[in-house]
């Protein structure tokens, strides 16, 4: 009887390791290069940190993805979080900054009006609690999520509900 349950005991530690050994990793590190976006309208660039990166997509999925689930605009299909459409805006809102000011205070597409009453933002908090507690770093890791997610998923991120 002990024979049997150490050699299965065995068996499994051998198939353990070379299960280990041979699948591949799927957590992957992003690398400088990927981390890096553009920070104002000045093309200045930060590269942003693995955690802020985390933090981002934490506080993205937390406070936006209800509305704007794989960077799309579920009130608004044809406008979404990729950099085309962020380009296009008025003012474009392709970088840091601009996604911050946006947060602070949202205007509509075009620029005309603000719309802190429908879009949660800062300004707002009292209207969408979720924003009571975000600080500026914040809003700068959840702007870098936002802009570094065309580099991940370029074909998914604003792709619709082709994909989401």
């Amino acid at each position: 009887m002990i024979k049997k349950n150490v050699f299965l005991l065995f068996l499994i530690v051998f198939f353990v390791l070379i299960d280990c050994a041979l699948m591949p990793a799927y957590s992957i590190e992003l690398d400088k290069a990927t981390r890096t976006v553009v920070f104002d309208s000045s093309n200045k660039t930060i590269t942003l940190t693995t955690e802020q990166v985390k933090r981002g997509k934490r506080l993205f999925n937390s406070s936006c993805a209800q509305c704007h689930n794989g960077g799309i605009t579920k009130t608004n299909p044809n406008i979404g979080l990729d950099l085309e459409s962020l380009s296009l805006a008025t003012p474009a809102r392709d970088n840091v900054a601009s996604l911050i000011d946006y947060m602070k205070s949202p205007m509509s597409y075009d620029g005309q009006n603000y719309i802190e009453e429908l879009h949660p933002s800062i300004k707002s908090a009292d209207i969408f609690p979720i924003m009571r507690n975000l600080t500026d770093e914040d809003l700068l890791s959840m702007a870098g999520y936002i802009l570094l997610q065309p580099k991940i998923a370029p074909e998914k991120w604003g792709g619709g509900k082709i994909y989401y």
